[in-house]
């Protein structure tokens, strides 16, 4: 008996502040696992036009519209952070969640999973922190072209919380949101999303036509006790 109970606190210790998210495990609920670092694409794979230039710890989009796609693994309940900056007010980019499977264009991502906009656009529904056509964003705590912008993007069942440099900038809820209806064929299909998918990141453009962005940080962590909690 004794051998058993010592067995079980013994495991307990040892895996009882693992968090299960996604299809992997990490110690801590607070802790960051970094999947884009500037220094390689490791993981990741492009589909479509254009390409992502990694050059000086930094990821520049160009040409487009394709998709860059992290392969290892798809991700639940968790929070995705991206680091971004603009070059101009014409950039275009976004990052896509909950891609329901591995995409063999960057349609599908649109078509099969949400896009976050990168987009300084004054259409709540389609400018920076919207999900594309879907659900608008409700403030634009942005910085201007050439400075660091740190977006969080909350994922919770079907729930979805977007934050651009610590302020809220989009709650969406598929259940209760008023989604407007699809009027051009780029927009996205409407429908259900899986609640595990792939995430991706959008090149729409360079610096030649100024729809250029920059990632240096693609990072991904489980929900935390001090998380907003399902409403």
């Amino acid at each position: 008996m004794r051998t058993a109970l010592w067995a079980s606190l013994t495991l307990a210790l040892m895996f009882g502040d693992r968090v299960a998210w996604g299809q992997s495990s990490v110690e801590k609920s607070n802790h960051w696992r970094t999947i884009f670092d500037g220094k390689s694409l490791d993981g990741w794979e492009h589909v479509g036009p254009g390409k992502m230039v990694l050059q000086d710890g930094v990821m520049r989009t160009e040409g487009g519209m394709g998709l860059l796609w992290y392969t290892k693994e798809k991700f639940g309940d968790c929070v995705v952070r991206v680091v971004y900056r603009t070059k101009d007010k014409r950039a275009n980019s976004g990052v896509y969640v909950r891609i329901a499977d591995r995409p063999k264009d960057p349609w599908y991502a649109v078509h099969h999973g949400y896009e976050v906009q990168i987009c300084d656009a004054d259409d709540e529904y389609h400018g920076t922190g919207a999900i594309y056509s879907l659900s608008k964003y409700t403030a634009r705590p942005v910085h201007p072209p050439g400075e660091w912008n740190t977006m969080d993007i909350m994922l919770r069942g079907e729930e979805i919380l977007v934050l651009i440099n610590g302020g809220e900038v989009n709650d969406y809820n598929p259940k209760t949101a008023e989604v407007p209806k699809r009027t051009k064929d780029y927009e996205p299909e409407r429908g259900p999303r899986p609640t595990s998918g792939y995430i991706g990141l959008q090149n729409h453009g360079d610096v030649s036509n100024g729809a250029a962005v920059e990632f240096k940080e693609v990072s991904v962590r489980p929900l935390g006790p001090d998380d907003r909690p399902k409403r």
